[in-house]
């Protein structure tokens, strides 16, 4: 498989860092690692750091309800690494429309309305990262869900204004690889992880897990009776995503 001219098979036999160099060095400046602070994104950020891969931006999707913890974070990476951490933000009428018409708390009411408050809070806002994007560095990895065990390496997403690469470099690392990286490169670590959340999203639609629980049961808690493939949208087919209720 080729991305504009590009052979992509030759990813598969790149470490994790030789990915973010293959990106950097073919798509300088339209290459992105779009983040919420997890392990996974934080090991992409050290790495894109340490490799000075200026070329790649760093952005996370300000839903203008993450967790208080979330926004101190940002602010200790950026920190840490001396970088600029994009934050992209949904359309402000947007919101205001939506919360006139089904209150602020429509989530609760049905799967869909959750589904088209994360559309308009965190999906159209990473739509228009990617607008200026040629490669969209992901964490995603099989191990984090059911739902994600068959992650690729990577896909080509068609758009209306043009194809993207999605890249997901840690693609096949177990829980073990990944915690062994962030102590051996001593990155830091979320707050929120002490604090037994696996996953860190918006206030009232995040919370932490209980032992034995999966992963992703501390998102959207009141769906875990008849769903527990819950994704916000980013990481769906666009057929599949509720756009409007």
């Amino acid at each position: 498989m080729k991305f504009r001219g590009h052979d992509l098979s030759a990813l598969e036999s790149l470490d994790v860092d030789g990915r973010l160099t293959w990106a950097a060095e073919r798509f300088p400046g339209r290459t992105g690692i779009g983040t919420s602070f997890q392990h996974s994104g934080m090991i992409l950020i050290d790495a894109r750091v340490r490799l000075k891969l200026d070329g790649i931006r760093v952005y996370t999707i300000d839903t203008e309800r993450l967790l208080p913890e979330t926004y101190d974070f940002i602010q200790t990476v950026e920190k840490r690494y001396g970088i600029r951490i994009e934050c992209l933000k949904p359309d402000p009428a947007e919101i205001r429309k939506m919360v006139a018409d089904h209150g602020l708390y429509l989530f609760f009411d049905s799967r869909e309305k959750q589904e088209y408050c994360c559309y308009l809070r965190k999906v159209k806002p990473n739509e228009q990262a990617l607008d200026g994007l040629d490669v969209w560095i992901t964490g995603l990895r099989r191990g984090q869900s059911e739902s994600r065990g068959a992650t690729p390496l990577y896909e080509i997403l068609d758009r209306p204004n043009g194809q993207v690469l999605k890249l997901n470099p840690l693609y096949d690392w177990p829980e073990e690889r990944i915690q062994a990286e962030v102590k051996k490169r001593n990155i830091p670590v979320h707050p929120l992880y002490a604090q037994g959340y696996p996953s860190f999203g918006c206030v009232i639609c995040t919370t932490p897990i209980r032992p034995g629980e999966n992963p992703r049961a501390g998102r959207w808690r009141w769906f875990n009776a008849v769903d527990d493939k819950k994704e916000c949208g980013l990481h769906v087919p666009e057929s599949a995503r509720t756009k409007e209720i």
